[in-house]
């Protein structure tokens, strides 16, 4: 889906997903001293919003406008601060070394794509810094439950994990997720890894 796409998507009064936070964004962040944090594919902001409240100096990129319009009335509604950046992930390019933390969450793009962003994220990282990568997983068409049907913009984790040289991957592996209304979960990809620091840093 293009950016107008997603626009008309998000054109509805009340949000596309919910307001609170990813599980598993709050299961492997919560615990983490806020600094900066880089919200790769923002949408309507959930996760930025929340990463906001606890503290973080977020910036939360994606290109639909009008996901980010809602994602500010969020915000206001929480009484937060975030930068909002109105731009297409596949070019965009974060400042290098700057953020301890960098979010990829439900990117679903083809491996050539999605390997660029997340090539991007790991320069955004600085050292210590964590990179949380979470998105349909392919083996979700046949053991889960909804979300994109084109297997070409599902992850792995081991596709996931292919990307982040220069990284230590501490946790890659499906997850499930209970899904409202469904009696099956969804297959997740989640993968998290952090860039070393160097000796004498």
């Amino acid at each position: 889906m293009d950016s107008q796409e997603w626009d008309q998507r998000y054109a509805g009064r009340g949000l596309v997903w919910t307001a609170e936070p990813n599980r598993f964004v709050v299961a492997e962040l919560q615990n983490l001293a806020p600094g900066r944090a880089l919200d790769v594919g923002a949408g309507e902001g959930r996760n930025a919003v929340w990463l906001a409240s606890r503290g973080w100096q977020v910036t939360a990129v994606d290109f639909s406008a009008v996901g980010l319009d809602k994602g500010r009335r969020l915000a206001e509604d929480q009484g937060v601060a975030v930068e909002w950046v109105c731009a297409d992930v596949r070019g965009y390019q974060p400042e290098p070394a700057s953020f301890q933390l960098v979010l990829v969450a439900y990117l679903q793009l083809r491996d050539t794509e999605l390997d660029g962003v997340l090539r991007r994220a790991v320069t955004a990282l600085a050292p210590g810094g964590v990179l949380l990568v979470v998105g349909h997983d392919v083996t979700n068409l046949t053991e889960g439950t909804g979300g994109p049907q084109d297997p070409a913009v599902l992850h792995t984790p081991e596709s996931v994990a292919r990307s982040l040289r220069d990284l230590t991957v501490v946790r890659a592996e499906r997850v499930r997720r209970p899904v409202a209304g469904s009696p099956r979960d969804a297959v997740d990809t989640l993968v998290r890894a952090i860039r070393p620091v160097a000796v004498g840093q």
